[in-house]
């Protein structure tokens, strides 16, 4: 098993890249057969989920458009419990499918928070596409339609996942040990 050392922390491989891509074209499978036949627009929350919505995306055999917003709750390794709109979604929902784009869902408060804009401007369906879900860590109850894997609550990085900016770029997901 390797360890990655990022800033001041060590970590372990707990989830590989060959397991990690065949979950993603599992889960590109499935969106669209579900959605064969439709346009679908993929909200990819930054800066985390811009590796899992790339993969994500180019697995898709439907007509698909991406989008990113920046929403954001963490400083270092704590969420700070509010959530900051810094890039504003521009596209318009009304009667469109819409995915987001999450690469870890924790406490849900982040999307708990946004989905109630999204809701407002009336899409057709609103469905939730996460790579990590902290099962136990889950405050605030949403609705995932598809997920990649359920985690313990512990502290992970790399394939877009950081930790205070350093380990996006690795490729395989690492808990801190």
């Amino acid at each position: 098993m390797a360890v990655v050392k990022v800033h001041d922390k060590s970590f372990e491989t707990f989830l590989s890249e060959p397991v990690i891509q065949q979950r993603v074209k599992e889960l590109a499978a499935k969106i669209s057969k579900e959605y064969a036949g439709e346009r679908v627009l993929f909200i990819a929350i930054l800066n985390g989920s811009f590796i899992f919505a790339a993969d994500l995306f180019r697995n898709l055999s439907i007509e698909a458009e991406l989008c990113f917003i920046k929403l954001a709750s963490y400083k270092g390794m704590k969420s700070s419990g509010k959530v900051v709109t810094t890039i504003g979604l521009e596209e318009d929902l009304f009667g469109k499918h819409v995915i987001i784009v999450e690469d870890i869902v924790d406490t849900g408060k982040t999307l708990h928070n946004f989905l109630p804009k999204l809701m407002h401007q009336q899409p057709k369906s609103l469905k939730i596409a996460a790579l990590l879900h902290k099962l136990e860590a889950t405050a605030y109850p949403l609705d995932l339609s598809y997920v990649g894997f359920e985690i313990p609550n512990k502290f992970v990085v790399g394939y877009g996942l950081d930790y205070d900016g350093l380990g996006r770029n690795l490729k395989e997901i690492y808990q801190l040990i």
